[in-house]
């Protein structure tokens, strides 16, 4: 360096000091600049005490926090809280529509979420297009931690669409920094239910802090109506989730609750009467907690379900995280053809948010009823008729168990006379059992016994107990109409009324249903009539016949906010079982039927185990019977003495 230029240097380091010298701020000037200072900081400091005060309410953003602030502040902030993320703050919320003939989605760049689901072969009760939730019903955010220890959510940030050849998927696209990416890609197959989701990560590494193995997920949704019948909707609506290769459970149908679960977790899934939103990952999720709170102000929901999870995440390499989305009815034979040729341990059982009962009825309706409706609806589409046939075939397999029900009530009517006689052989209180122990031999010795009769209508409850489980929650019920029942999957009101009536109200609605009155009118006809032919002379115990005519009442209180289809079927059940009882009645001669229980007398009988048993337990109540009496007369004795 020669001399010319070193003089240069010097001069205009003297330069440079002399104008730092003559420009430095006066003290007013100074004062000024802190005070600008401490209110940047101020303002900094409320935005991070509102941020946690509305922690936790997954409608709080970073925009609706920081509105009131001035360009220049929110700038500040801007920078502060979001760091290599800071220039997908600002941006213009645009909508990508994906849709084939089953769903339609709509994408929003605003934090790169589904923002709205529609199920297009479907209509609300009121004829509207079934929206399982728009931009206002649901949120989806996915969480960043900084290497600067900042919390970064993608529900505040604007993505970029990108699109390719193929119309049923977008790219929303995320720059961070320099060479960070993250992209939400959006996949819709044809026909189909699912949407495919995956989250691809890059270059992150540096921008996010060093120790992120997981990224956290916040996914929330309000349940709309439906359905015509919100207390029956309502019943139905609840919070579902199935562990890794474990049990699916659910909750949140009756109550406000809260669940922190440790297990892994396979899907989570938001279900109405019948329709689900779930999010199913390809993966697992970790350390999740739901929560599902009722709906009470708003007419128009039923619920609001909220879940926070997390799903693991490297960042190493090119991260990408899979998952799916179901938007679709609650259809046993749909669910569980997501699951053909999937091994057992990875199968999803999206079947079980079809509720059939508890494990030893699901079978029933899994394998018999189910069945039934599908083959005959290729058909026909009048379920009306579908559930009259469907009756049909429930009678002709309990047609065997009918028979013998009657034939056992019919060898106790015949034996009837004989009966009254051992009454009045027995008349007084005290020879009781000697009056029951006659007439068990008298059963035994002609061949009847009082237990045949039960056993039938016993074994005929499970297939009572399926029915009531899945016709409510039929998805293939819903919307069918049936001579007056505009609806077979709810009530069919054919007087209604607005004031709410203390007791009534609460348990059968403001209205009644004219299926569920002529089910009840026909059993409490068919009680009578049964009763009447049934009576074998024997003693019942007291009340026993007042609670025959309770049953039909109790069932009418059941079944009127219910399905109209449910009290159809036991309307149809009842007045087969009518028609049946009367033909056996005049089918069966019963002059030849005592004739040959006459004729079992004389045969030698050998007495079955539970005879010998029950013979046994008489004895030795009757001799108990006798000793208590004889300690009775002798304390007598002593008392007169």
């Amino acid at each position: 360096m020669d001399k010319n230029t070193v003089i240069g240097f010097v001069l205009i380091g003297l330069v440079l000091i002399g104008f730092s010298w003559l420009n430095r701020p006066s003290k007013e000037q100074a004062e000024a600049r802190q005070r600008y200072q401490d209110s940047i900081a101020s303002v900094m400091k409320e935005a991070r005490e509102q941020a946690v005060l509305e922690q936790g309410k997954p409608e709080a953003s970073f925009s609706e926090a920081t509105e009131d602030l001035s360009d220049s502040l929110r700038q500040v902030q801007v920078q502060h809280n979001f760091g290599a993320f800071a220039d997908a703050v600002t941006g213009t919320d645009e909508v990508f529509t994906l849709e084939n003939s089953k769903i339609e989605v709509k994408i929003s760049s605003k934090g790169g979420r589904v923002s709205y689901a529609r199920v297009k072969d479907a209509l609300t009760y009121e004829k509207e297009p079934l929206i399982l939730f728009d931009d206002n019903d649901s949120k989806f955010n996915v969480t960043f931690v900084t290497a600067t220890n900042r919390v970064v959510n993608t529900s505040d940030l604007y993505f970029t669409p990108v699109t390719g050849s193929d119309p049923n998927s977008v790219t929303m696209h995320l720059k961070v920094g320099e060479s960070g990416i993250v992209d939400f890609v959006y996949t819709l197959n044809p026909d189909d239910y699912m949407l495919h989701f995956t989250i691809r990560a890059n270059g992150l590494n540096g921008i996010l802090a060093p120790s992120t193995n997981a990224l956290d997920i916040q996914w929330s949704q309000r349940m709309r109506t439906q359905e015509k019948g919100r207390k029956l909707e309502n019943q139905y609506t609840g919070l579902y989730y199935k562990f890794l290769a474990d049990d699916v459970e659910h909750f949140g149908e009756a109550k406000d609750e809260e669940k922190q679960l440790s297990n892994r977790l396979k899907w989570v899934g938001y279900k109405n009467k019948y329709f689900t939103s779930a999010l199913i990952a390809d993966g697992a999720f970790a350390a999740t907690t739901l929560s599902a709170k009722q709906e009470t102000a708003d007419a128009r929901y039923l619920k609001d379900f909220y879940t926070t999870t997390a799903v693991a995440f490297s960042l190493t390499g090119d991260e990408s995280i899979g998952f799916r989305y179901f938007f679709g009815p609650n259809k046993y034979k749909l669910l569980r053809s997501y699951d053909k040729g999937v091994d057992p341990d990875q199968q999803l059982e999206l079947d079980n948010l079809v509720p059939m009962g508890y494990k030893w009825i699901r079978p029933i309706n899994k394998y018999f009823i189910l069945p039934i409706f599908d083959y005959l609806g290729k058909f026909m589409s009048n379920y009306g008729l579908i559930i009259f046939l469907l009756t049909l075939a429930v009678k002709l397999v309990l047609f065997p168990l009918t028979y013998k029900s009657y034939m056992s009530q019919a060898r106790m009517r015949v034996l009837r006379p004989q009966v009254e006689a051992l009454k009045l052989k027995f008349p007084k209180k005290e020879q009781s059992m000697e009056l029951q122990q006659a007439t068990m031999a008298l059963y035994s010795s002609a061949g009847a016994s009082p237990m045949s009769g039960c056993l039938p209508m016993l074994l005929q409850m499970p297939i009572l107990i399926a029915l009531y489980w899945l016709f409510p929650t039929a998805i293939e019920l819903r919307q069918q109409g049936f001579l007056w029942a505009e609806d077979l999957s709810t009530y069919d009101a054919v007087i209604s009324w607005n004031v709410n009536i203390p007791f009534i109200s609460s348990f059968i609605g403001n209205h009644l249903s004219l299926f569920c009155l002529l089910m009840t009118a026909v059993n409490l006809v068919y009680t009578k009539v049964n009763m009447n032919m049934t009576n074998t002379g024997q003693q019942q115990m007291p009340g026993m016949s007042m609670m025959m005519y309770i049953m039909p009442l109790m069932f009418f209180f059941m079944f009127n906010q219910n399905s109209a289809g449910l009290s159809y079927y036991f309307l149809v059940s009842t007045l087969i079982t009518i028609a049946q009882t009367m033909i056996f009645r005049f089918a069966i001669n019963e002059e030849k039927l005592l004739a040959k229980l006459e004729a079992n007398k004389k045969k030698p009988k050998k007495k079955s185990g539970f005879m010998k048993r029950l013979e046994e337990a008489q004895r030795m109540q009757q001799e108990q019977v006798r000793k208590q009496q004889k300690e009775r007369e002798k304390r007598q004795r002593s008392s007169k003495r």
